[in-house]
């Protein structure tokens, strides 16, 4: 447990990284594509999650609760998997702007509901019970 307080600062900090560099990339997707293929902006993302998940894992293994065991971690993984998905399509994958465009809500989506039940601890976080 004593591990507990650098693990979640570190999980916390990547985290406000990631969704500081989706929001970035999402509007140089929609205004200056070019910026994206810059090289900082293809390799940092990916050193940060990669921190992010090693962080997440960490905290797995230091509170002892695991996806797939715990609800509201099943629903987290759930989401970041969908938000991968959607997210490589809106930022890189997605081959016109159109396909961008429409994954561009649906990664937002994901995430902001990875982030709601991550605060709530609750797959159902919108539920009054």
């Amino acid at each position: 447990m004593e591990w507990y307080p650098l693990l979640r600062s570190i999980h916390l900090l990547t985290v406000a990284i990631t969704v500081t560099l989706f929001a970035l990339r999402a509007s140089w997707m929609l205004v200056t594509p070019r910026y994206l293929e810059l090289r900082w902006v293809r390799v940092l993302p990916h050193v940060n999650d990669s921190i992010l998940l090693a962080s997440a894992v960490g905290l797995c293994l230091v509170l002892h609760q695991y996806p797939l065991v715990t609800p509201w971690l099943t629903a987290k993984l759930a989401a970041l998997l969908v938000y991968i998905v959607l997210g490589s399509l809106a930022l890189r994958r997605g081959r016109t702007r159109m396909i961008r465009v429409l994954a561009l809500p649906g990664a937002a989506a994901a995430l902001v509901y990875l982030l709601w039940v991550a605060r709530a601890h609750d797959p159902t976080p919108w539920s009054l019970g």
